[in-house]
């Protein structure tokens, strides 16, 4: 799959009247916020302004939200209709999707179920017992790609998309995401090393199975000794 060029901060993996499908690279909002700060999904309703030659406004909706430090696959929905049925589709957890990450310590086990609660703080996620009144489950299943000397490659497939989720639930099992500071990264690195690399869901109108991939843009070499 061809890289980004330096200059792009995303790439179209799928394009048609009904759904948008990005490769967002690391360090971009994924949705505008308070600040004036770029983000993806102001920067591809320019892109469709452009593609389309759409005189009037872009109708273009983030139906999943990568954290800003994240890369990796961002699905949006171009019409209302298809954003109603992506959602569903999200509330019935029928998306497959594999995130990659390198995280701190060597992972013994081959293949984990990992199941905690969640509480959304502010501005972090805070892993809690299932049975706190206001936990929310919080499901991945964490596999081992390779192991370094300090640092293992996981593969993590995730079952519930709350807030923080993969960051929050690596660190409580003591093996916090390479560069993920706020989560208790020992290791310094340009970013945190998470990537969205693998996304399969139902094209909301033709029903076709849909499946994304995405290069992932880090190796196990730059956390070697």
């Amino acid at each position: 799959m061809k890289s980004f060029a330096k200059e792009d901060p995303f790439k179209i993996l799928f394009f048609d009247n009904h759904l948008l499908v990005a490769d967002k690279k690391a360090g971009l909002l994924t949705q505008p916020n308070e600040t004036s700060e770029e983000n993806l999904q102001d920067l591809l309703k320019k892109w469709v302004k452009e593609k389309c030659k759409k005189p009037g406004g872009v109708f273009l909706h983030c139906v999943h939200r990568l954290d800003k430090p994240v890369s990796g696959i961002v699905v949006f929905a171009r019409t209302s209709k298809a954003l109603s049925r992506l959602n569903e589709q999200l509330r019935a957890k029928s998306w497959h999707r594999i995130y990659m990450a390198i995280v701190e310590g060597t992972i013994e086990k081959e293949k984990q179920r990992v199941v905690h609660g969640l509480l959304h703080g502010e501005h972090k996620a805070e892993v809690v017992l299932l049975q706190h009144p206001l936990a929310k489950r919080a499901e991945l299943v964490v596999s081992v790609v390779e192991r370094g000397k300090r640092a293992t490659l996981v593969s993590i497939e995730l079952h519930t998309g709350r807030y923080h989720q993969i960051r929050a639930q690596m660190s409580a099992l003591g093996h916090p995401i390479v560069g993920d500071q706020k989560y208790g990264s020992k290791i310094s690195s340009g970013r945190i090393l998470l990537h969205q690399a693998e996304l399969e869901l139902v094209h909301p109108v033709s029903k076709e199975k849909m499946l994304f991939h995405s290069k992932v843009p880090f190796s196990l070499q730059e956390v070697a000794e």
